[in-house]
């Protein structure tokens, strides 16, 4: 009697996770182009055929060689500077206070919203009637009110981001834990003792991270596009400093004429936001299939 095959060892959870993230064509596409952009950034000095602020040529349309130096692959602005060099650059800008953005923004959102669900009481009323007050406010007028208030600049829009962004995120921490906190494990916690915030930063959080990763995909696409906003508004960084908003609207006078100058700018943000949106897609259906 021929012996029975061995059992191939299980597959790893991470693996699984992976595999069938990388079974959807629409998250493999937004993780790649999200890569392509991080890699665009972390290279930026290497890549950008110019300095981002150099003034060359003013108003050079896309493909205009510039002596012997280069070619202005995506021409230049009114001031002559090099569009595909601020492009890259500004890259660095939206890729670094993005997700920075995002993570104070869910720092604050997740202790908030594990307190409130978790310790309820007056906790909770304090945590919800906040968020219900911030929240009631439209979201662009919250960001222009903080950053008029504290002035524009890489910190103060995190700051700003950050005070909009966390009641949102506090709202669906608190969901899901009033849903888990009575689950075995948290009861099984409980019974041995361990403390509040162990069993909320390790028994409850870990197990709402599903739906949390798929939310904090989408939401670095809104804070994506706020940044992009802001400094449409003249509220971002402040010049000369490379901002794919700011380009945008330092060409807003001559769009009609010299279109280059803010297409390109507007297909960069519009691309990384659309690869969050497409990632956050894929999670949703990997989480759905596990």
């Amino acid at each position: 009697m021929m012996p029975a095959p061995p059992t191939p060892p299980p597959t790893p959870r991470a693996g699984r996770a992976f595999a069938r993230l990388a079974a959807s064509p629409l998250a493999v596409i937004g993780a790649g182009t999200i890569s392509l952009w991080a890699v665009v950034a972390l290279f930026a000095p290497y890549l950008a055929p110019f300095p981002p602020n150099a003034l060359l040529q003013p108003f050079a349309l896309p493909g205009t060689p510039f002596a012997e130096a280069g070619t202005f692959w995506l021409g230049t602005d009114q001031l002559g500077r090099d569009i595909l060099s601020r492009l890259i650059w500004g890259a660095r800008t939206v890729l670094f206070y993005a997700p920075l953005a995002t993570a104070c923004a869910y720092a604050v959102g997740i202790t908030a919203g594990l307190a409130a669900g978790y310790l309820r009481g007056w906790i909770d009323e304090l945590f919800s009637r906040l968020a219900d007050l911030v929240l009631a406010f439209p979201v662009l007028i919250l960001y222009i009110l903080v950053i008029a208030t504290v002035g524009a600049s890489g910190l103060n829009i995190v700051i700003a981001i950050t005070f909009a962004s966390a009641p949102g995120i506090m709202r669906i921490v608190r969901g899901l834990t009033l849903d888990l906190r009575n689950r075995d494990y948290v009861v099984a916690a409980q019974t041995r003792g361990e403390s509040t915030w162990y069993i909320a930063l390790v028994e409850i959080l870990p197990n709402a991270r599903g739906p949390l990763i798929v939310d904090a995909c989408l939401r670095l696409g809104y804070v994506t596009i706020t940044i992009g906003v802001l400094g449409f508004l003249g509220l971002g960084l402040p010049p000369p400093d490379a901002d794919w908003g700011g380009m945008i609207n330092e060409a807003r006078p001559v769009a009609f004429v010299f279109p280059h100058m803010t297409v390109f700018p507007c297909l960069a943000l519009s691309s990384l936001v659309l690869a969050c949106n497409l990632l956050a897609d894929g999670l949703r259906t990997a989480a759905a299939r596990g």
